[in-house]
């Protein structure tokens, strides 16, 4: 049976019982910002990917920001969560994703939605208990969570992810606000403070706004 270290086995049923599919109606999306592969998580806890084409440049960054305005206009999440930018990277990588960064927090800015930044390790300590978890060790976790999957995620190399990091940013989102999605331990749960996360949001939701 495959476990990982924090988690519960698939039929442990105190982890059934914690589970809550849309606490209190709160909508979170997360996004696994890539300039070829951006993992989005919906709402309402469905993923997709949003695929680019090398050959058209820049203009890639349209692409992202355009469907990415779509998902913002359709769902109008209360919280969007965002993978933070590996403290390591090559500069010209860096200077890629620092545009995608850059549209797709300028569509958030227009959409009125706060959003959160979460350290790549924190993101995997707070879902595998492991600061450097693999990609497999990811989905692994997914399931265990939630019996969460996402075909076609992972590659034969386990490579990819996109829409299992973009899925775990949305749950940690719901943590932080204290309304989990499923039952975690809370040493895992405490790592979100590493996030950065907007002061008065949580406030806001409580008083009403998310409503």
């Amino acid at each position: 049976m495959t476990t990982i270290p924090g988690l519960l086995a698939p039929d442990a049923l105190s982890l059934v019982e914690g589970t809550v599919t849309t606490p209190a109606g709160l909508r979170v999306i997360g996004l696994d910002l890539s300039i070829t592969s951006t993992g989005i998580a919906l709402p309402d806890g469905t993923t997709y990917r949003i695929k680019t084409r090398a050959k058209d440049g820049d203009r890639r960054l349209l692409h992202v920001r355009d469907d990415l305005a779509d998902d913002l206009a359709a769902c109008r999440p209360h919280l969007a969560v965002i993978e933070d930018l590996p403290t390591k990277m090559h500069a010209t990588a860096l200077k890629i994703i620092g545009k995608l960064h850059g549209v797709v927090v300028g569509a958030l800015l227009d959409a009125d939605v706060p959003y959160a930044y979460i350290p790549p390790a924190t993101l995997k300590q707070f879902a595998a208990d492991k600061g450097n978890a693999t990609k497999r060790q990811m989905a692994d976790a997914a399931y265990l969570a939630a019996s969460a999957e996402f075909p076609g995620d992972l590659n034969a190399k386990g490579e990819g992810g996109d829409m299992c990091d973009a899925w775990w940013l949305r749950a940690a989102g719901h943590d932080w606000l204290g309304l989990p999605l499923f039952a975690m331990p809370q040493a895992q749960r405490d790592v979100l403070s590493k996030g950065d996360w907007p002061d008065a949001f949580a406030q806001r939701y409580v008083m009403g706004a998310a409503a």
